[in-house]
């Protein structure tokens, strides 16, 4: 009698291979905007020459797409094994200026870097066992502001990307409501597998119209290298300031805990949910990349939100998909006139996809918080005040900026303030003595991942 083989969970299946390269591209240009923008912030401030901002961009592709990797596919305890892209984080930028610009420079940088990294790996366990603090009010509120805080950043694409001489003008914004437009339409009339790749649709027509309209050229492609090493220690041996490592382990904390945020997300898109070991792994991939990220001359790296949307967006779950995203990564850093074309795509047609990601990422957290039980309790106030704590620096991005780098670095991040807020008042409302002494029974049905831990 022939045995059955198992079914394969979704988040395990491999997509033949022309589905792979077509969803693996998809998610690199999603995020691709977001991952060379912390470089060129840093290496801007630092006023480095045009060589060496190429070298920062090129080296953090490289290292974007093995973290990546190391994310999805993981080997031993590390990696989450999520469909999780990985990428620079923002929290990292003013502390790295602050470092790099106070007569540290580079080197410096990189030292704290390397530092941050290791304690994320010893931290990770620690991190894992927080798990049951996460029960599905938090989780929801979390993710509804993780979708919302990335809002702003579709806004600023689509109206011609921050800085543009031309910014907010109508052709950009009209050219992001084309391809929006693009993408909501091959959603709801192209067949299934078109529908999924939607996104890579709505970037590719919307290419094609930007170009003849003159919303971007391809000099830079002209100039790039064929090929770019990134040799390890390529600005110098990194050196060890105390305050310069202080300040990054405060963002190894920050990014600790929005990688938590998205790790739980995309668990709950996929249908496996996040255990504390599995959140313990991830985390631990997390501070081994950004470890690499110091040792090849590029920065911190966590779980990139962007992405979160996509997965969600698109149903495609499995995770070989955003490997095979870290793949085309690693190529982009081994050849930069392949990133010079990438970087060519104009920002409003990518603020027109990321206005439907990142909204769905928001509209996941509602979906989440439809669990919760909202009658005869304080969980509403936990909902309100978190999502209005985490909105604040969006919103009003200069508001902590007269209080110590230390709090800025944890407070600008929306999704780590309006994390930490929603943990604290779950914890008041429902933990409490006096107060229901589980989340399960004010914050509705308990998670798998936090039975595991009990």
């Amino acid at each position: 009698m022939a045995t059955t083989a198992a079914p394969v969970h979704p988040v395990d299946e491999v997509p033949p291979v022309r589905q792979l390269a077509a969803f693996g591209l998809q998610h690199v240009l999603a995020m691709y905007a977001g991952a060379v923008a912390v470089p060129l912030i840093v290496g801007g401030a630092l006023k480095l020459s045009p060589a060496d901002l190429a070298y920062l961009i090129t080296a953090d592709l490289l290292v974007c797409g093995i973290a990546t990797l190391i994310q999805c596919v993981g080997f031993w305890r590390f990696g989450v094994r999520l469909p999780i892209m990985q990428g620079c984080t923002f929290a990292a930028v003013s502390p790295m200026v602050l470092i790099g610009t106070t007569g540290g420079g580079l080197r410096a940088i990189y030292g704290s870097v390397i530092v941050a990294g290791l304690a994320i790996v010893l931290l990770a366990p620690v991190f894992g066992r927080l798990l049951r603090f996460f029960p599905p009010l938090v989780t929801g509120t979390v993710i509804l502001i993780i979708g919302v805080s990335l809002l702003p950043v579709a806004g600023n694409w689509a109206a011609g990307g921050v800085g543009a001489e031309d910014f907010g003008a109508p052709r950009n914004l009209a050219l992001a409501g084309f391809v929006l437009a693009v993408v909501l339409a091959v959603q709801r009339f192209a067949p299934a597998f078109l529908g999924r790749i939607a996104v890579l649709i709505g970037i590719a027509v919307g290419l094609a119209v930007a170009i003849p309209f003159g919303f971007t050229d391809f000099d830079g492609v002209g100039d790039a290298d064929w090929v770019g090493i990134s040799t390890p220690f390529h600005f110098g041996t990194p050196t060890f300031q105390v305050s310069a490592i202080v300040s990054m382990l405060v963002v190894a904390l920050v990014t600790m805990t929005e990688t938590t945020g998205d790790f739980i997300a995309v668990g709950q898109m996929t249908d496996r949910p996040v255990e504390p070991r599995t959140l313990a792994d991830g985390l631990r991939a997390d501070g081994l990349s950004t470890v690499l990220g110091g040792v090849f001359n590029t920065f911190p790296y966590t779980a990139f939100a962007q992405n979160v949307g996509l997965v969600g967006m698109t149903r495609v779950r499995s995770r070989w998909v955003v490997a095979a995203a870290g793949g085309i990564l690693v190529l982009l850093g081994l050849l930069p006139k392949l990133g010079a074309i990438v970087a060519a795509i104009p920002a409003p047609v990518l603020g027109g996809a990321g206005l439907v990601m990142f909204g769905t990422v928001a509209a996941s957290g509602l979906r989440t918080l439809a669990e919760v039980d909202f009658k005869g309790n304080n969980n509403l106030t936990v909902v309100a005040v978190s999502v209005a704590v985490g909105m604040l620096p969006v919103g009003v991005p200069t508001v902590y900026e007269k209080f110590p780098d230390w709090f800025q670095t944890v407070m600008n991040s929306g999704i780590s303030a309006g994390c930490l807020t929603a943990i604290a008042l779950n914890l008041l409302f429902n933990h409490l003595p006096g107060t229901p002494d589980s989340a399960g029974d004010a914050a509705g049905p308990t998670p798998p991942s936090v039975t595991a831990e009990a």
